[in-house]
């Protein structure tokens, strides 16, 4: 009902709702988010799974490529750090096998594997002036992630 509402409303000043949306992102950038899965089978797909959070767990990443970290959190150990300030300090979320990278630019990504399946799961997320730059940067961004777990 809410949807239909808005629609009526933006139809009387000659918009659709997708050029209501366009103009947000206009005003407040254009984000965009994946969701990457390395599915790894086996007694041996666990040991890689295991082996790739612990080397991102303990190589104090402070470049993605070209991307600067500026901070992180360890949600298994309740551990942040600001990479600027150096800065150290805990997590209030429940604990949980996931690292989180907070990168410059308004960009992040987040890495946990499956509780049910074999899988390791990169999340990402990157915010930009237009569509183009967006998707270019979320597509870097990823390349750059799974480069470090190789």
């Amino acid at each position: 009902m809410l949807l239909a509402e808005a629609a009526a409303f933006y139809k009387k000043q000659g918009l659709t709702l997708w050029d209501q949306m366009i103009n947000i992102y206009e005003k407040y950038g254009y984000y965009r988010e994946t969701l990457v899965t390395m599915t790894l089978k086996g007694i041996e797909g666990q040991e890689k799974i295991k082996a790739i959070i612990e080397k991102l767990r303990n190589s104090n990443i402070e470049q993605i490529g070209k991307f600067k970290v500026v901070g992180m959190k360890d949600y298994q150990k309740k551990y942040s750090k600001n990479l600027i300030t150096n800065e150290e300090g805990r997590t209030d979320l429940p604990t949980s096998n996931v690292l989180y990278f907070d990168i410059e630019g308004d960009a992040w990504c987040a890495v946990r594997p499956s509780g049910t399946e074999p899988k390791i799961k990169f999340y990402m997320g990157v915010k930009e002036k237009t569509m183009d730059d967006a998707n270019n940067k979320l597509e870097e961004l990823k390349n750059e992630m799974l480069k470090l777990c190789e």
